[in-house]
């Protein structure tokens, strides 16, 4: 019943977020006592009757045809993330709750090297939640030495929304931060039943005002490739493009790299990051490039 319920609350956040003229259901006629598109908009502009669009709000009709899903999606004008996200929903509405969480991820040694070999600019192997699985010394320089990290903190949408040097270091942090929870509710979408998924979701939304908004507004994100803009304290300035590359054997794990035009004073930054750090005693990072994930380590 929990995803059945997670399902209705998404349908019902995606319409309260649309005008009638925003989703071509016509001006608005009278008084609105709720924001967004009324259910019965939603259903004419869906092609199904009110009855049945209110019983999949409800929860109480957890099977309708991929016609009218998709009928429903391009109602409530969902992106290819959003449509994602609703099919994740629907399809776990009838998951064991008293099922295990999916199990721990491991590194393969190959990956560990491509890490390694890639030294002149960041990369991370982030894992579900966005656990920091590995990653390599530059990485570690430029945002934080997360194997130095308590295991249960190994994850960048945690450090990212919680630690005010994050804050500080990323210019346009509420964008980012606000995309780290709409990736987190993607992943919570893929795996409802992972302990460490909620316990995290719970932890941010004690600590995060601005998270328990974001999440209430069941917005999801999913970015693949971009730039982002930091304001490093040893080095300054850097804007930097990063892609995020899937791993055909796991979907769950990503590899990002952080990357600098060639010439660029962002690339003259990332140079005197890495000579600066380079002169640091021997440390586990060096020693290894692997990161022990949270749900690995030992309570």
């Amino acid at each position: 019943m929990g995803q059945s319920a997670e399902f209705g609350k998404f349908l019902k956040a995606m319409r309260s977020r649309l005008t009638p003229e925003d989703a071509g259901a016509g001006p608005t006629t009278g008084a609105r006592r709720v924001p967004g598109l009324r259910r019965e908009e939603v259903a004419r502009l869906a092609g199904v009757s009110t009855d049945y669009y209110v019983r999949l709000e409800q929860g109480r009709n957890i099977h309708p045809s991929r016609t009218v899903l998709d009928a429903v999606s391009r109602a409530l004008r969902l992106d290819s993330s959003e449509h994602a996200h609703m099919m994740d929903l629907l399809e776990n509405c009838a998951a064991n709750p008293r099922a295990a969480g999916p199990a721990a991820q491991g590194v393969r040694p190959g990956l560990r090297q491509l890490l390694e070999a890639v030294g002149d600019v960041p990369a991370l192997l982030l894992g579900r939640r966005s656990d920091v699985l590995a990653g390599n010394r530059m990485a570690y320089l430029l945002f934080t030495d997360f194997p130095s990290l308590p295991a249960a903190e190994r994850n960048l949408t945690r450090w990212l929304i919680l630690d005010p040097a994050a804050r500080e270091l990323f210019r346009d942090w509420k964008t980012l931060a606000a995309e780290a929870a709409g990736a987190l509710r993607l992943d919570v979408g893929r795996h409802p039943n992972d302990p460490q998924a909620n316990q995290l979701v719970g932890e941010l939304a004690v600590n995060s005002e601005q998270f328990r908004q974001w999440w209430a507004g069941h917005r999801v994100a999913s970015r693949s490739a971009g730039i982002v803009r930091l304001h490093h304290p040893t080095v300054g300035d850097l804007e930097l493009n990063f892609e995020s590359l899937a791993l055909p054997d796991d979907p769950d794990q990503v590899l990002r790299v952080y990357s600098a035009k060639p010439g660029s004073p962002s690339s003259d930054a990332l140079a005197l990051l890495g000579s600066l750090g380079a002169g640091e005693a021997p440390s586990e990072r060096e020693r290894t490039a692997e990161v022990p994930p949270a749900n690995l380590a030992e309570s």
